[in-house]
Parts: structure tokens; sequence; C-alpha cells
């Protein structure tokens, strides 16, 4: 039976009313897993007043041996 192990991370929604994400960040952010071998199965964002982004969350997953 395959076993798994999983990571979260979490980045921020910037601004005074949040919903701005640093795509470069994020981006640097999402490939440092991927090179330890961490897959992203699930990305999604959290919401605060009036559908403003406060959080991106990205969930990785990687087989343990």
């Amino acid at each position: 039976m395959k076993r798994f192990e999983y990571k979260v991370i979490k980045f921020d929604g910037k601004g005074i009313l949040g919903g701005k994400v640093d795509m470069q960040d994020m981006e640097q952010k999402m490939n440092a897993p991927g090179q330890e071998g961490w897959e992203a199965v699930s990305v999604f964002d959290t919401n605060e007043a009036y559908g403003s982004t406060r959080w991106v969350i990205a969930t990785f997953k990687r087989e343990l041996s």
C-alpha cells in the first residue's frame, strides 16, 4: 500500500483590503517543494469581506519510501 506525507504552504493576500498575491514569490515557493519531490495537489483561496483573497493555500504530497 502506498503511503504519503503532506505539506501545506500559505501565501498572504497583501494590500489594505487583501487580494494582492505576489506571483513571483508564489512561483518560487511553489517550485521549491517540487525540486524536493513534492507534487502540488490542491491550491485554493480563502476569502474575507467583499470577496477579497486573504490567503492562498497550496497542498503538496509525496510518496514515502
